[in-house]
């Protein structure tokens, strides 16, 4: 069949084979052109002329039921289902039964393959078994071949999208698909008792690997957050799934074709599912078959690319976007990102170019194709041209003379024309984020968030872990100040620790960062014995995320004052001085910062969540990641106000949010007063740039 399909001229001899393979009658392969139809290519049994004229919408007939809904469809009498399309130029007519399997391949129902018989034959299992074997293999076969049978079936014609800037910058490299990629080369095995043993003993390695997450979590596992491990266990070892892996195996499929196979399945239903529960399940048993295949495949490290390429995913959680870190990659491209999620921001502490919010993009995507990242316009292009790709190049080329001009900032202060300075910091969150301190000279770290420690360790960081990491970060900035903001976990901030979670309807509302903290003192006070460690003989500088009430602050306040007790009577060394503030992330802390006077040193504003939670628009929906506008004269009037509320309590108050490394929204900022500011560390220059050239009473 191979060598057959090799020759789209002569697609004709792959239906002949399938045919005689399957004692049918008929056996008619229909592709997706580009209008989206179902285009009638190849048939043994129905009419020759009808080929290439046939066409069914999806949805349309049972051909196009087949791929709407990417399951097969078995009918012994074909022309008394509701959804029977009859076409006259196919002479169909004496052709009673029906079975239909989806061609799947990237998550994308390709096309329909379909036999038909005379008799109202009933095809059973191994008969739908084998031709579902078929489909798998045509795809990848068919798309091989190139343009001139489907454009569709192999992505090799350029491909413009947009979406939304998740970091600046500009890069170009070769695709490195997040899931696993099975090689048509692997596709078959000669002994498939051999198969099966090594799927039985990936399976039980699977298994074993969730198991020992739950034994090593322990006492860390959240509420009920145990139990949803303990689902995701049973999907492990759900018969049925285990079930459908041996089928695919024994019909002569290698042990990873036989998981692609059925990740195929899982997924196209994934893209057609509207239900949330529905969607969340298959997202579970898809990164069940995901880890399988890296079981299989040997892959028990972190996660790996190419240096320099370029990582495209569907979507990806922080903790497994950290696992790239040390990859060397030249761009992050996401399709279910909006700029304000974590994710975002990690890419963003990675430093490199990301963009998100792409319906479409990996289903466009092949592993190894060349791509183009613009992080200014938030664009991706996919096999671009030549004359794009040399236009690109020379943007390149001035964007570096560009970043090496500002660069000759790094020591000048960041004071306006009219002589004031504001005061620049950067967010941090990754020890070689520390580098950029004097790559930028910023004043310090605003802003560093320890929950990428956790989120990048495979087991709860101890009590010496967690302190010597913290002792390092405080030497490494040297005689400049760092603010560590506590755990911030939850959310979509999963640490690999903590397992699968209870479901939220909005988790960005739910239980995480200073409420999970405060449920699990044991859990909060080991940080914080590990800050006061870590700070001996130096000040500490520490902040409580999200925090939504002053009773909340003062309740965390007294779980350190608890550990400080606890250091003293113990005889150990403690900090020199000791800073405490609230990141005033919540309207209902940003209406109560009078109430802190006296209780907290300072005051800093997380403008990201601040802001989603003042507009009610998740900031990781991409459909509304993009409406809120904190330039609005509603928040710049909640600005104003906070800042003023923060003076009249002397608490000095920083923005650390996203907004102040943008430069209308900090020049819009530093206009109501605002003095510090905390931000990437690549955006320092320009926004120094813009401080230095601003006289601030002319606004």
């Amino acid at each position: 069949m191979a060598n057959q399909a090799q020759d789209p001229k002569r697609l004709d001899r792959v239906v002949e084979l399938i045919a005689n393979t399957m004692v049918a009658d008929v056996c008619s392969i229909y592709l997706r052109s580009e209008d989206e139809s179902l285009l009638l290519m190849a048939t043994r049994g129905l009419r020759p002329e009808a080929v290439g004229r046939t066409r069914m919408r999806e949805n349309e007939g049972l051909v196009g039921l087949v791929s709407a809904t990417a399951r097969p469809l078995r009918l012994t009498d074909a022309f008394s289902h509701p959804r029977f399309s009859y076409r006259p130029e196919t002479g169909e007519d004496p052709f009673h039964s029906f079975l239909g399997v989806p061609i799947l391949r990237g998550g994308r129902v390709l096309g329909v393959v379909v036999v038909q018989n005379r008799t109202e034959r009933a095809y059973d299992d191994e008969e739908a078994e084998a031709l579902q074997t078929v489909a798998m293999v045509l795809a990848e076969l068919v798309a091989a071949v190139g343009d001139t049978i489907s454009a569709s079936l192999r992505q090799t014609r350029p491909a413009e999208l947009h979406g939304r800037v998740l970091n600046e910058g500009l890069a170009t490299g070769r695709i490195h698909l997040y899931d696993p990629v099975v090689p048509p080369t692997q596709l078959f095995a000669a002994d498939a008792e051999v198969e099966e043993r090594r799927l039985n003993e990936a399976l039980d390695a699977l298994r074993a690997n969730i198991d020992a997450m739950l034994t090593r979590a322990g006492p860390v596992l959240f509420g009920e957050s145990r139990d949803v491990l303990e689902t995701y266990r049973l999907f492990a070892h759900d018969p049925s799934w285990e079930a459908r892996l041996i089928e695919a195996v024994r019909t002569g499929l290698s042990a990873e074709a036989a998981v692609d196979r059925v990740r195929r399945e899982h997924r196209a239903r994934l893209e057609s599912a509207r239900d949330a529960m529905v969607r969340e399940r298959m997202h579970d048993l898809e990164d069940l078959e995901n880890r399988l295949l890296r079981q299989l495949s040997g892959e028990d490290g972190g996660r790996k690319a190419p240096r320099g390429s370029i990582l495209v995913a569907s979507r990806i959680g922080p903790a497994e976007l950290l696992e790239y870190r040390d990859s060397g990659l030249a761009a992050i491209v996401l399709e279910e990102a909006g700029a304000g999620s974590h994710a975002a921001i990690v890419a963003r502490a990675i430093g490199v170019p990301a963009v998100g919010g792409m319906p479409g993009l990996v289903t466009r995507s092949e592993d190894g194709d060349l791509m183009i990242v613009d992080g200014e316009a938030g664009v991706v292009h996919i096999r671009p041209e030549v004359e794009i790709v040399t236009n690109f190049h020379a943007r390149m080329a001035l964007a570096g003379q560009k970043q090496a001009e500002l660069s000759l900032l790094r020591d000048k202060p960041a004071v306006t024309t009219d002589g004031v300075e504001i005061d620049l910091f950067i967010n941090a969150g990754l020890s070689f984020d520390l580098d950029h301190l004097d790559q930028v000279g910023a004043k310090g770290v605003g802003l560093f968030r320890t929950e990428f420690q956790f989120m990048a360790s495979e087991t709860m960081p101890g009590l010496d872990e967690q302190s010597t990491f913290y002792k390092s970060v405080i030497e490494r900035a040297g005689d400049r100040p760092v603010v560590f903001r506590t755990i911030d976990l939850g959310g979509d901030k999963i640490a690999p620790f903590m397992g699968r979670r209870e479901r939220e309807e909005n988790p960005a509302l739910g239980w995480r960062a200073l409420r999970m903290a405060l449920d699990h003192p044991f859990f909060f006070r080991r940080q914080l014995r590990a800050l006061i460690r870590a700070s001996r003989g130096k000040t500490l500088r520490l902040m409580f995320p999200m925090v939504t009430t002053v009773e909340e602050f003062e309740a965390a306040r007294r779980l350190l004052d608890s550990e400080m007790e606890w250091a003293i009577k113990f005889g150990r060394d403690l900090p020199n001085r000791l800073q405490v503030g609230a990141m005033v992330e919540t309207p209902s802390l940003a209406f109560s910062i009078d109430q802190l006077k006296g209780k907290a040193d300072f005051l800093s504003i997380g403008t990201n969540d601040l802001m989603q939670f003042f507009y009610a628009a998740d900031r990781d929906n991409a459909r509304l990641s993009g409406r809120y506008d904190i330039l609005s004269r509603p928040a710049m009037r909640l600005m104003l106000q906070m800042r003023q509320r923060a003076d009249e309590a002397g608490l000095p108050i920083t923005v650390c949010g996203e907004a102040g490394g943008r430069p209308l929204e900090a020049l819009a900022l530093i206009a109501l007063g605002y003095r510090r500011l905390s931000m990437q560390s690549a955006r320092i220059a320009p926004i120094k740039l813009l401080v230095r050239s601003v006289d601030l009473s002319q606004l």
